[in-house]
C-alpha cells in the first residue's frame, strides 16, 4: 500500500517536474497556487542543467534505485565542476601570460613565456610530486626575500588550481565508471523492480519512461566523463613532461 502511494504521488504532475535532482526535492504546493509557474520553471531548470552538462534524474519510486541514480548524478556533477574549474584555471593562466590565442589546454607555451620574462630575477620551474604539480619560483640573487610579483603569484595559484582540479576530475571519473557500469548492466533487473513498484498500468508506463530517461542520462554522463578524464590526463601528462624540461 505504501509503495502504491509512493508511485501515485507523481501521477498528477508533469514529467518535467519529476526531472529534479534526487538529493534536493522541491517543497510541495498544497494549495496548487503557482503550479503552472513551477512546471515552467522545472522545464527551464532541466533544460539549463542539460545544456550545462550536469546530470539530473527522474524518480522511480524504488528507494535503492533512486539512490543509485542519485549517487551517479552527484558524482558526475562533481566531476563536471572539477573539469570546468580546471579549464578556467588554464585559460586564466594563458590569458595572464599572453598566450591565449587558441582554445587548447596546453601549459608549455605559457610557462615558457613566464620563465623567460622573469629569468633575470627568478628561477621558474614546474615541480611534480605524484599527481600534484606546482610552480616553483626561486630568487636568483642572494638576499631576494620579498615575495614574487603579483602576476607570478597569480600564475602559481592558477597552476595549483589546475593541478587540484585535474586530479579530482580523474578520481571522480574512476568512481563514476563503477556506478555507471552497474546501472547499464542492470537495466532488465531495474525494469522488473520498477514494474513491481507501479500501482497501476498507467503508473508503470510513467516509471518505465523515467527509467529510460535516466539511462539516457547515464549514457551521456559516461561519454562526457571519459572525455573529461582524457583531457585531465593530458594536462597531467604535459605537466610531467614540462617538469623535466623546465628544471635547471
Amino acid at each position: 500500500m505504501l509503495r502504491f502511494l509512493c508511485c501515485c504521488c507523481f501521477s498528477s504532475e508533469n514529467s518535467d517536474t519529476e526531472r529534479q535532482p534526487l538529493l534536493h526535492p522541491g517543497p510541495s504546493d498544497p494549495n496548487g497556487a503557482g503550479s503552472v509557474r513551477k512546471t515552467r520553471q522545472a522545464h527551464s531548470d532541466a533544460q539549463t542543467v542539460k545544456q550545462m552538462g550536469r546530470l539530473v534524474m527522474r524518480r522511480l519510486c524504488v528507494p535503492e534505485l533512486d539512490q543509485r541514480f542519485s549517487d551517479t548524478a552527484e558524482t558526475f556533477n562533481g566531476q563536471h565542476e572539477s573539469y570546468e574549474a580546471m579549464v578556467r584555471h588554464v585559460r586564466n593562466l594563458r590569458q595572464s601570460s599572453g598566450c591565449n590565442h587558441d582554445d587548447t589546454l596546453s601549459l608549455a607555451e605559457c610557462l615558457g613565456t613566464i620563465r623567460d620574462e622573469h629569468e633575470t630575477r627568478y628561477r621558474v620551474s614546474l615541480e611534480m610530486k605524484g599527481y600534484d604539480f606546482s610552480l616553483s619560483v626561486v630568487p636568483v640573487g642572494e638576499g631576494e626575500e620579498e615575495p614574487p610579483p603579483a602576476h607570478l603569484q597569480l600564475a602559481q595559484n592558477e597552476i595549483k588550481g589546475t593541478s587540484e582540479c585535474a586530479k579530482a576530475t580523474i578520481s571522480k571519473g574512476t568512481t563514476l565508471q563503477e556506478l555507471v557500469g552497474w546501472l547499464l548492466r542492470s537495466k532488465d533487473q531495474m525494469a522488473e523492480r520498477v514494474k513491481e513498484a507501479a500501482g497501476t498500468y498507467q503508473e508503470q508506463g510513467r516509471l518505465n519512461e523515467n527509467l529510460e530517461e535516466n539511462l539516457k542520462e547515464v549514457r551521456r554522463a559516461k561519454e562526457l566523463s571519459l572525455r573529461y578524464r582524457q583531457r585531465a590526463g593530458e594536462v597531467l601528462t604535459e605537466a610531467a613532461q614540462i617538469a623535466g624540461t623546465l628544471v635547471q
